[in-house]
């Protein structure tokens, strides 16, 4: 794939969303799960965990211990996952410098809250990334992969496991309560993960009926890379023969399948 391909207007608004998203997820991370101690899943979790025992700001630590994971994106996945990987991961972790000190902006000092509201905004991010062909790295590239490799392979058993991992030396340094806090608060940002991807990518069933079969229906597998049917009908009035052409879209692609 070409570099300047790459860069057409669904792209442009994707990497958009991408850096809103990440946005999001540095100040929840910063402005809650920081301010209480907590840790995050994957990659980031680890960052934290080097953080907390050396001050060193967890936005390098996630960039660097994802420059290997990128290279072997490039060499692995393919160039497009790659550049969106790269965008998020650089985005992620300046954003995470640029609003290192906002954890002292808060003077609430309720775990319970903190977790809550961290795992929210954290999740809330994290799913828009994830909606627009996103992602940040760590264990996306390496479940993608593996995925690749192992087609029946289950990418929630590499989160789980380094997930545990996370929480269990948690547990170590920053004691037992810090620890279940961070569950709650992993939970709390799966869930709105899940719940950000399926918001954005609610789909409608379309039927499309028209002279121009070929012309519709490339536009529609060109532009929305989406898949199409074609169907026989009739006209229950007319008894003309008509040809239909039936689609699967995302809500947020139905304006541009009506231009």
């Amino acid at each position: 794939m070409e570099i300047t391909s790459f860069f057409n207007r669904e792209s442009i608004k994707n990497i958009f969303f991408i850096l809103i998203g990440t946005l999001m997820s540095a100040i929840g991370i910063n402005m809650f799960i920081v301010h209480a101690k907590l840790l995050s899943g994957g990659v980031s979790g680890i960052a934290l965990i080097i953080q907390y025992l050396t001050k060193f700001p967890a936005g390098y630590i996630i960039f660097l211990l994802n420059i290997p994971l990128l290279i072997l994106s490039y060499k692995k996945v393919n160039l497009r996952f790659t550049i969106f990987t790269i965008i998020g991961t650089v985005s992620l972790s300046l954003f995470l410098v640029l609003t290192y000190s906002i954890k002292n902006i808060l003077h609430i000092n309720d775990p319970l809250l903190l977790s809550l509201y961290g795992g929210v905004l954290n999740g809330l991010g994290m799913g828009i990334v994830f909606s627009n062909h996103g992602s940040t790295g760590g264990l996306d590239i390496i479940s993608v992969i593996v995925k690749k490799k192992y087609d029946n392979f289950e990418i929630g058993h590499i989160s789980f496991i380094v997930n545990f991992f996370i929480v269990a030396i948690g547990a170590v340094f920053f004691g037992l309560t810090s620890a279940l806090y961070t569950l709650v608060s992993m939970y709390i940002t799966s869930y709105m993960v899940d719940k950000t991807i399926k918001g954005f990518n609610r789909q409608k069933m379309v039927l499309v009926v028209t002279d121009k079969v070929e012309e519709v229906s490339k536009e529609i597998m060109t532009t929305l890379k989406r898949g199409v049917t074609l169907l026989h009908g009739e006209g229950a009035y007319t008894k003309e023969n008509k040809k239909v052409l039936y689609s699967i879209v995302s809500l947020t692609q139905l304006p541009q399948l009506k231009l």
